[in-house]
């Protein structure tokens, strides 16, 4: 693993060097989505655990640590994600078992998009022995928001009696779905968003068509920029903003059937940020996120009530909380998409 981070993140990882004399048993990063929260916490856990750390506190990528780190199987690191996350085989040490028994019972249905209670419950034997290098023991965990409850419940007790020598590193795309109590243990660092100017560059290095339009498409987050523009595919965005710029009911059932399959997260993203522009529109005549709708926007907008356009927003927001765990996906975007055109009617 490289010792690089991200450009925006140079000043983020100079405070960060700050707290390393008095460690917090608990970090909880956050900040949107797309901007590098969890490969920062990666490197700051290699940091942690290098045993020639560099003054910077990057790792020295040298030593045995290091080594070991970068191979997925440092006896001193455990990382807990929803299994939809995982692309990497899992360390040493870490739910040991026939692989190919486990394949196949993941193959046997989709894999979980939430961190659950025995993810938790197996960093047990992991906390409560002693350390492989008579260093600190580090978790990370990402993104938090992914805890259902038991899970959380279960984080919360060993976050209230923390093993001792062991960091606990989180990150999070919105605070505001976890736990106060969870909340209230951990030492909050936030990791901002770069400049639109500092992201656009940083696409632009990459090799990255288009990068000005991808970038605002993904409300300025570069990671989820490039993600996308690899991908190189705007059909399932354009079909469901065509709708959006010309509403009506038979449009949106159709749509509702063409995207069924799409991210439904994702979908109330796009909704929420094209009516971001509209609010925007028409209180100030500019377009943050689709300056290629600017015209129907604009449209729309002489035609909409403001009251409407906020219980839009409104409900686009509580939306937002569900879209992960819906009854029927086909049925969520009919209902959005309705609420929509009526808004506009």
């Amino acid at each position: 693993m490289s010792n690089s981070i991200y450009p925006w993140q140079e000043s983020s990882w100079q405070q960060l060097q700050q707290l390393r004399q008095r460690m917090p048993h608990a970090i909880l990063f956050h900040g949107a989505a797309g901007i590098g929260k969890s490969d920062f916490i990666e490197r700051f856990a290699q940091g942690l655990l290098c045993e020639a750390v560099l003054p910077s506190g990057h790792a020295c990528g040298q030593c045995a640590s290091c080594g070991w780190f970068t191979q997925h199987n440092h006896p001193d690191y455990r990382r807990v994600r929803p299994e939809a996350l995982e692309d990497e085989p899992p360390a040493d040490g870490e739910e040991g078992g026939d692989s190919e028994s486990k394949k196949t019972a993941k193959s046997a249905k989709a894999p979980s998009k939430e961190i659950k209670i025995e993810q938790i419950r197996n960093l047990a034997d992991f906390m409560n022995i002693s350390t492989h290098r008579q260093g600190l023991r580090v978790v990370v965990l990402y993104p938090a928001e992914a805890l259902n409850m038991p899970a959380s419940n279960a984080l919360l007790k060993t976050l209230e009696e923390p093993p001792p020598g062991t960091v606990f590193l989180l990150a999070s795309n919105s605070l505001d779905r976890l736990l106060p109590t969870i909340l209230s243990r951990c030492r909050k660092f936030a990791l901002p968003m770069p400049s639109h100017a500092e992201a656009l560059a940083w696409l632009k290095a990459q090799g990255v068509a288009d990068a000005d339009s991808w970038l605002r498409e993904q409300g300025g987050a570069p990671l989820a920029a490039m993600a996308q523009a690899e991908t190189g595919n705007r059909d399932d965005m354009d079909a469901l903003l065509q709708l959006l710029a010309h509403p009506s009911i038979e449009g949106a059932l159709k749509t509702a059937e063409k995207l069924q399959k799409v991210s439904l997260s994702a979908q109330v993203s796009w909704v929420q940020r094209w009516l971001y522009d509209l609010f925007s529109y028409k209180l100030a005549g500019s377009v943050r996120y689709y300056p290629r709708y600017q015209r129907e926007l604009a449209s729309l907008a002489d035609k909409i009530h403001v009251s409407r356009l906020l219980a839009a927003i409104k409900s686009a927001n509580e939306r937002r909380a569900t879209a992960d765990h819906p009854l029927s996906p086909k049925l969520f975007i009919e209902d959005m998409l309705l609420d929509y055109t009526a808004c506009c009617a």
